[in-house]
């Protein structure tokens, strides 16, 4: 079994995701705006790493579907239609439409994964279902890489404690620690701190902090709703699109 968090994407070689199932997690705000934009019926999310690109692919694609979405230190970047809030992403906004989608952080991470057997957008708002998916992986391949966003090329304890949350729910109580590299020994503990409460970790790490002094602390109480919004997100081929969820017989 190989068990793996790394706390930024900075680094991050094609090596090390070639093949594998990967959660990437940014909770502050990426990973959990694109979840509540899925649940509330957007098409698919087109992640891009810059401004530039993305008004380059709006004018390519030429659709009247299309929603220009992302922020530069926490704003919305100016023209867009939308920011990075999972309290923007409403039905009535995202229903039936392409969002293109450039972060400071989240839409990075995605892209430093592509090449990735799947990769899987994660965080509170969608815990039970991302756990699941990665318990299988580890059960199916005996592999798992979780992705932190991280913050500026950095650590981020919001993402590293998600990252410890997911872990221990896929995990199910076991912890074959011989199995994990540093970070997700890290991760684990980050939980062991601060316990079951998510409001705690994200409030008191940067991310949180800022988007409070923002004007933003409704985003951070959202994120940290477990299972708020209840979809697998999944990336491929440079979107996100929703991974159908079996309904029982």
């Amino acid at each position: 079994m190989k068990l793996d968090v790394v706390f930024t994407p900075a680094g991050l070689t094609s090596m090390e995701v070639q093949g594998r199932t990967v959660l990437v997690i940014d909770i502050l705000r990426a990973t959990t705006a694109m979840c509540a934009a899925l649940s509330h019926g957007a098409r698919a999310i087109l992640p891009v790493a810059s401004t530039e690109e993305a008004l380059r692919l709006a004018q390519t694609i030429g659709s009247a579907d299309l929603l220009l979405a992302g922020e530069r230190n926490c704003v919305r970047i100016p023209g867009f239609h939308l920011g990075n809030s999972p309290l923007e992403m409403t039905e009535e906004a995202v229903r039936g439409r392409t969002l293109i989608v450039t972060t400071t952080n989240g839409s990075r991470a995605l892209l430093a994964c592509q090449g990735a057997a799947a990769v899987y957008p994660a965080g509170a708002v969608n815990l039970t279902l991302a756990a699941e998916k990665a318990r299988e992986a580890l059960e199916r391949d005996g592999d798992l890489l979780l992705v932190c966003a991280g913050r500026d090329g950095a650590f981020s304890l919001d993402d590293a404690y998600c990252a410890g949350r997911l872990m221990a729910a896929a995990l199910e109580r076991r912890t074959p620690r011989r199995w994990m590299n540093d970070a997700a020994l890290v991760a684990l503990d980050l939980v062991r701190r601060y316990g079951e409460r998510w409001e705690r970790p994200l409030a008191r790490s940067r991310a949180g902090r800022d988007l409070v002094r923002l004007g933003f602390a409704d985003d951070v109480a959202d994120a940290a709703r477990v299972d708020a919004y209840p979809v697998l997100p999944l990336f491929h081929e440079r979107r996100v699109t929703l991974v159908p969820v079996p309904v029982p017989v």
